[in-house]
């Protein structure tokens, strides 16, 4: 009997032990109450008190309710959090499924333990400079006291202090950089690797939130595989599962790597991936500012066009002489000057802005032939033709622009599963009739030689965007848009419980900015057509509107019911939260 006292109070001690080492953890942020599921549980209450994480977890996932499992990984977690264990500690609040209930949590954490917030994903470019500054030329570079200096570029284009932009071209690699390349191409990609190819790749937005969250509340970098989306090279499906709290973006998916201009690109097709970051800045302004058009231009200036009119109108009253064309292209190029870079519904300095332009910018340069093109689709100066006796075209300006065209959106009957269908991109054109003061006047007329080009480029877009990546950027953009719009318009969050906690919060989940590109420089062209001068001015732009195509082409029926089979073959695993992506 006096045995079994001492074991009893024995247990009594060890009890109140207990109850204090838990009030201990919990005080901060997270204090147990009698109403909790897991003050009423003795046995986990132990398990915390005693360190046994493992079988507290498994306890934790077998809760019979979603309300008290929420509750049992929270306090879990931050029992965790009080003996050091961090990491550990994020993976049990990465477990609650109910977005909000995590978000407190981690909050609850990081004021515990000051958890460093991480932020957006950027391309590592380190490593490569520090290996060119230590392989070639060690002594000349300006660290050690040199002049030559190395910066990463990431695009076709190069935007100054100042906000200029000055138009680059790509060089020929060395064969080391080639080496590199090749090594990342031929690198293995095994079943069920994020790099193996895929038909349809699937994931999961509300998982890939939850991983980027605790990695980032654990002060870890997000790593490729999330910033480019399990390598998803376009989306085709979005399928919505409430009753797994899922959205689903479907489609196309491989191994990348980086090409000449820095863009991660398909090994095997070359085309870029969709990105992180642009996904979270188009799903912000999508939720920021409903039915707003997200718009870039580059508009010359209209005393610059004024002067290089008359510039033109002076010099073409006698042939010019032998020699003298350089001369003269030069001093309209000077009087054109600089075009000015206009955003609106966006910010300039994120990369989805920067594709905007970069896509636009080089359209022009095709359009005028400064650019190489691909069969089918001319210059509108090699498109010109003269009569005898016939004048030039006047020096009007010529408006070319990106706009969203899909063939169609096909949802199911219950509205979780939905198709895009279509390119998604097309050009548009129009004349704009020029002032004498360098005043731009729409016609909202476009003549034959103009449209045609507008029309080649959007038969052709596919085989241009094959040939220059940027434009299957644009297109993943476009697709990316229409998205947040299509998840706004049919509520599709509010169906599965998201609340964007971590990628609409800019605290959480910071976007990297670039500069913003203001003005870019002119670039003029001509031909010679029976001794007559042919001058190209050209103005547009990119008009992303995804809520205006919704309503121009709002969800088609899909009466074949094929859709529906669709997404119940891609259903998302339910015996593992941390696959966020799945073939």
């Amino acid at each position: 009997m006096a045995s079994r006292a001492v074991g009893m109070r024995a247990f009594l001690r060890r009890g109140v032990l207990s109850l204090i080492t838990l009030c201990g953890v919990f005080w901060a942020g997270n204090p147990l109450r009698a109403a909790d599921p897991a003050a009423a549980d003795p046995l986990f209450a132990e398990q915390l008190a005693a360190g046994e994480f493992a079988p507290a977890r498994a306890a934790a996932e077998q809760a019979a309710d979603a309300k008290q499992q929420e509750a049992l990984f929270a306090q879990l977690a931050m029992a965790q959090a009080a003996v050091g264990a961090k990491r550990a500690s994020l993976d049990s609040a990465g477990a609650i499924d109910d977005d909000l209930a995590r978000s407190k949590t981690m909050s609850n954490l990081g004021n515990q333990t000051g958890f460093r917030q991480g932020g957006g994903v950027q391309p590592d470019f380190d490593s490569l400079i520090e290996l060119i500054t230590s392989t070639i030329a060690p002594t000349t570079w300006t660290d050690v006291g040199g002049s030559g200096a190395v910066q990463e570029f990431q695009s076709g284009v190069h935007i100054d202090a100042a906000g200029t932009v000055h138009r680059r071209l790509a060089k020929t690699d060395s064969d080391w950089l080639k080496e590199l390349r090749q090594k990342a191409q031929n690198a293995a990609a095994s079943a069920g690797s994020v790099r193996a190819s895929s038909g349809l790749r699937k994931v999961s937005l509300t998982r890939l939130e939850r991983e980027v969250q605790v990695r980032l509340a654990a002060g870890e970098p997000i790593e490729e595989d999330l910033a480019f989306l399990a390598g998803l090279q376009r989306v085709k499906y979005v399928l919505v599962y409430p009753e797994t709290g899922d959205i689903v973006l479907a489609g196309p998916a491989g191994n990348w790597q980086r090409d000449a201009e820095g863009r991660a690109v398909s090994t095997e097709t070359g085309r870029p991936v969709v990105q992180l970051n642009d996904l979270v800045t188009l799903l912000r302004a999508m939720r920021a500012a409903p039915d707003a058009a997200m718009t870039c231009s580059i508009d010359p200036r209209a005393e610059n066009l004024a002067a290089a009119q008359e510039f033109i109108n002076a010099t073409s009253a006698k042939p010019l002489k032998p020699g003298a064309r350089s001369a003269w292209l030069e001093g309209i190029r000077d009087r054109v000057g600089l075009q000015d870079v206009r955003f609106r519904g966006i910010d300039p300095r994120t990369r989805v802005a920067q594709v905007l332009f970069e896509a636009d910018y080089r359209m022009k340069l095709v359009g005028i032939g400064l650019e190489e093109s691909v069969p089918g689709v001319a210059s509108y100066l090699d498109s010109v033709k003269l009569d005898p006796g016939q004048s030039a075209p006047p020096m009007d300006v010529l408006r070319w622009w990106f706009t969203m065209d899909y063939s169609a959106v096909v949802a199911d009957d219950e509205g979780l599963a939905y198709e895009l269908r279509g390119q998604g991109v097309q050009v548009q054109s129009e004349n704009e009739f020029l002032a004498a003061n360098g005043q731009r006047q729409h016609t909202g007329q476009s003549n034959d030689l103009n449209q045609a080009f507008a029309n080649s480029f959007t038969q052709h877009f596919g085989e241009l965007a094959e040939k220059y990546p940027v434009y299957a950027e644009l297109q993943n953009v476009f697709d990316l848009a229409l998205v947040a719009a299509l998840l706004e318009t049919q509520h599709v969050p509010d169906r599965v419980g998201w609340h964007l906690t971590c990628f609409n919060n800019p605290q959480q989940f910071a976007i990297p900015l670039a500069s913003a590109p203001q003005a870019v420089e002119s670039v003029v062209h001509h031909r010679v057509i029976k001794g007559k001068q042919i001058i190209a001015a050209v103005s547009g732009g990119v008009r992303l509107d995804p809520y205006a195509a919704l309503r121009n082409t709002p969800p088609q029926k899909d009466t074949s019911g094929k859709l529906g089979s669709e997404r119940d073959r891609v259903r998302p695993a339910t015996d593992r939260h941390d696959r966020w992506w799945w073939d």
